[in-house]
């Protein structure tokens, strides 16, 4: 694993964006993996400022995101598909064909799971796949558990994970979805390259984890030292344990 130290919050979203700029330039009908969550809002925000500056041209560019809330419309202002177009979608020239998430809407999980499954083939895999990381280690929605799942899946999240999204339901958990589609470990393993983001303290117990902790589904990031181009971007806060 590849680690880039940055200063702070901004200098990490810069970096990133640059990785990702880079692939889009060297292969224009790349897929790119997606990902949500506060940390990697502000390199979308700089992919944005460079698409707007004439630098970068999404017209061929294929997308596939992480994970998706179970039981939520995506136009509800907190699926994840707001979050993607609101974020980065509706700024840039992607074709709105070439956007994919997760079906939400279908309840019924093993045919939700599948399907995806089915896209994520069709379009030959993913080129790059950005993570998050959460502070129990956990990507996508991979929470922490027995074993290494395979490919997309349902969750049941934790109530930590819960806890952590009441602030985007008006504080009332009842509001929060309790569970959601999942890109498993093995389709993210199968990323021809790996772009992982983390800042702040609160991150630094999992970036160390999942540095050099053992490889362990109790820490499900950890897998990523298996993966043969990976790159994690961080700052200086979440690298403090290193």
């Amino acid at each position: 694993m590849k680690i880039i130290r940055a200063k702070d919050y901004k200098d990490m979203s810069r970096k990133a964006a640059n990785i990702i700029s880079a692939q889009v330039i060297m292969k224009p009908n790349c897929v790119l993996g997606l990902a949500t969550g506060g940390t990697p809002v502000g390199a979308y925000a700089q992919l944005v400022e460079w698409y707007n500056k004439g630098d970068l041209d999404f017209s061929e560019v294929t997308t596939v995101n992480l994970d998706e809330y179970r039981g939520l419309p995506k136009e509800h202002p907190e699926s994840y598909w707001s979050f993607m177009h609101k974020n980065l979608f509706d700024h840039v020239n992607i074709r709105p064909e070439a956007i994919h998430l997760p079906d939400g809407t279908n309840p019924d999980a093993a045919d939700a799971c599948a399907k995806y499954n089915d896209i994520i083939h069709s379009v030959g895999g993913i080129d790059l796949q950005l993570l998050g990381l959460g502070p129990n280690g956990h990507i996508g929605f991979n929470e922490p558990g027995e074993a290494f799942e395979l490919e997309t899946h349902c969750v049941d999240l934790t109530p930590a994970t819960i806890e952590a999204n009441k602030r985007f339901f008006d504080g009332n958990e009842d509001l929060v979805p309790k569970q959601a589609y999942t890109m498993g470990i093995k389709t993210i393993m199968q990323a021809r390259k790996v772009l992982v983001v983390a800042n702040g303290l609160a991150k630094a117990k999992a970036v160390k984890a999942v540095v050099s902790g053992p490889v362990t589904p109790e820490c499900p990031g950890s897998i990523l030292q298996m993966h043969p181009d990976c790159i994690l971007v961080a700052d200086e806060e979440a690298l403090s344990l290193l």
